[in-house]
């Protein structure tokens, strides 16, 4: 198949449905517990067309994913084009996140919820969501060593760690106290002296 072909799939205004309808579904209900007729029917598709974007439902979930990393790309990129720098653009994505799991929406990390669903690491939809994670963890050493943190690597090993204690407990705790704990834990991580070698 042509990489023009691939192309017209991708903005095909069928494939568009399938793949919102399949993001609301998959976010809101989990990615096992929804079946592709269900897409097909809520998508307004038919069955054809759908296996025409979508040979198989895993190729769905790796879009889904896909298009989920490529809105969180952009939204750190607009805070830190927002930001006066490496530092204040860090603190600006953590109170994202802590709005974020704060929201009455909120169900949890797309991407580790469907690692939760997908225990084999050699998947495919896991290994999408291992690209998300290297990316996030390449952000926070990036900015990290922007700011000149002198342990960029191992401090954004310790972020990815808040960041996944936030997405997963966020909806458990109450909001309102979530979104101050989550500015001083970065801070704290920030402005802690690191340890010698």
């Amino acid at each position: 198949m042509s990489a023009e072909t691939l192309e017209r799939r991708r903005e095909s205004p069928a494939r568009a449905r399938i793949l919102d309808t399949a993001t609301r579904l998959f976010y809101a209900e989990g990615v096992h517990p929804v079946g592709i007729d269900r897409i097909i029917a809520e998508a307004g598709v038919a069955k054809a067309t759908f296996y025409h974007h979508f040979p198989a439902k895993d190729e769905l979930v790796r879009a889904y994913l896909e298009a989920e990393h490529g809105r969180q790309r952009a939204a750190a990129e607009m805070l830190r084009a927002a930001s006066a720098g490496p530092r204040e653009a860090l603190l600006s994505l953590f109170d994202h996140l802590g709005e974020t799991g704060a929201g009455p929406m909120f169900r949890g990390c797309p991407f580790t919820n469907a690692a939760a669903e997908y225990p084999d690491p050699a998947h495919p939809v896991r290994r999408t969501v291992a690209g998300y994670r290297r990316w996030s963890r390449e952000l926070f050493r990036d900015l990290l060593a922007g700011c000149g943190h002198p342990d960029p690597e191992g401090t954004s090993a310790i972020l990815m760690m808040i960041r996944d204690g936030i997405v997963v407990g966020s909806d458990l705790d109450d909001p309102d106290a979530l979104r101050p704990l989550v500015r001083d834990a970065a801070v704290r991580v920030l402005d802690a002296p690191v340890p010698p070698a």
